[in-house]
């Protein structure tokens, strides 16, 4: 094996120091002293400033303590100068007492029975009416008619006989054989109801209802006797 030989670092000759490189560390010297200053500069100001915040928060604290100071003090010469009211005493209420409860309602009594009314007298029954049988009064009814019907007076001769075989001028003549009925002697007695309802009891009625017959049938009494003395009707 080979061996490898180290030859020794011949040693460097060190270079004759100038003076330009020795001047070089006076200039940041120089700096490093102007910066130092001015650090100090600004910690002293910004020391300055935080003392002079602090003098007037200091400052303004004391002032509030003195105003509150004297509030407390003015309160305090109120208080003294107008003392407190007393209390106003408590009011005794007495318990109100209940009120009675009220009377129930009487009931009301019973209103009376009406009375029955009285019972309605039955009314009287009318009383019957009684045929009038007067023969003169009933020919001097008839008499006074004729004019009314155009009629002379000679024709009371014709219907005095007419009615004097008939019935004798009687109200309630009636034949017991055919049921003609009255002075005119009407079959049925019911035709003479046209001249009025009373036709069974008054004479004038009859008397009204036969003059009409006699005037429409035979147009006349004497013509109503002429007939009848032929078929003994009329």
């Amino acid at each position: 094996m080979s061996k490898f030989l180290v030859k020794p670092r011949p040693k460097s000759v060190a270079a004759p120091s100038t003076g330009r490189k020795a001047g070089k560390f006076p200039f940041i010297g120089k700096r490093a002293a102007v910066f130092a200053a001015s650090a100090a500069l600004l910690v002293g100001v910004g020391a300055a400033g935080q003392a002079t915040e602090s003098s007037i928060r200091v400052a303004a604290t004391e002032t509030q303590a003195a105003e509150a100071q004297s509030n407390l003090s003015i309160e305090k010469s109120e208080i003294r100068a107008n003392p407190a009211a007393p209390a106003p005493e408590a009011i005794a209420v007495a318990p109100q007492a209940a009120e009675p409860a009220p009377a129930p309602a009487a009931e009301p009594a019973p209103a009376p029975a009406p009375e029955p009314a009285p019972a309605a007298a039955p009314a009287p029954e009318p009383a019957p009416v009684v045929a009038i049988n007067d023969p003169a009064g009933a020919q001097a009814y008839a008499a006074g008619q004729l004019a009314s019907y155009g009629w002379a007076p000679d024709q009371m001769q014709c219907l005095v006989t007419l009615w004097d075989k008939e019935s004798d001028w009687t109200t309630t003549a009636t034949n017991a054989s055919s049921g003609a009925y009255g002075i005119v002697q009407s079959l049925p007695a019911e035709k003479m109801a046209s001249a009025g309802a009373d036709y069974l009891t008054n004479y004038r009625t009859q008397i009204n209802w036969g003059l009409n017959y006699i005037q429409e049938r035979y147009e006349s009494p004497c013509g109503a006797l002429n007939f009848h003395l032929s078929h003994n009707w009329y």
